[in-house]
């Protein structure tokens, strides 16, 4: 018996198949600190995003997240994720010494949007982090990423990273990439509110 499935049906699912390692490949680089490889799948031209989440009531929700021009835990570039992957290869990031432990789980991988080259890709996660002998930390939400075809693989073109959180509990500034924050940038940002 065999069963007759569209092409186009097969290319969706090579397609999505090929979009979830990658960023399963992506999250096994960063858990097992392979940062400079990491830094490989984005492109040149890369915008990495974090806005930070208010409490808004129901119908304010369209201001839930701070948007790019204003104050966010991370607004890179290609240039600024390969300064902090340089500093945590220099031994001095105080803050990473000895350095965190973490699990990156991914889940609900969608393809929403295919342009061209670009693909437009939902997808939630767990950022899992232990440090030290007892410092534990989660992190839950949800990103945004473009993905753009460079040569028969993948490069993240664009990333927006919406966490479910709007405090963020870690006692140090410096985690390797997903989410970091500085605990000085959130007390300023409370503070000009």
């Amino acid at each position: 018996m065999s069963v007759d499935i569209a092409p186009e049906r097969v290319s969706a699912m090579v397609r999505h198949y090929e979009v979830e390692r990658f960023l399963y490949d992506e999250a096994a680089l960063l858990d097992a600190r392979r940062f400079e490889e990491w830094l490989e799948l984005f492109a040149d031209d890369v915008r990495y995003f974090m806005p930070i989440r208010r409490t808004r009531t129901r119908d304010d929700l369209d201001h839930e997240f701070t948007q790019p021009g204003e104050m966010a835990f991370f607004d890179d570039t290609k240039g600024t994720l390969g300064r902090r992957v340089k500093k945590l290869a220099t031994g001095r990031s105080w803050s990473e010494d000895p350095p965190s432990r973490t699990r990156h789980l991914i889940t609900n991988v969608r393809i929403v949007d295919l342009r061209g080259d670009e693909l437009d890709v939902e997808s939630n996660f767990h950022l899992y982090r232990t440090r030290l002998k007892s410092e534990e930390t989660s992190w839950i939400g949800s990103r945004r990423d473009t993905l753009r075809t460079v040569d028969g693989s993948y490069r993240i073109a664009r990333r927006t990273i919406y966490l479910e959180q709007t405090v963020l509990l870690s006692s140090n500034a410096q985690l390797a990439r997903e989410p970091r924050h500085s605990l000085v940038l959130h007390r300023r940002w409370n503070y000009e509110r």
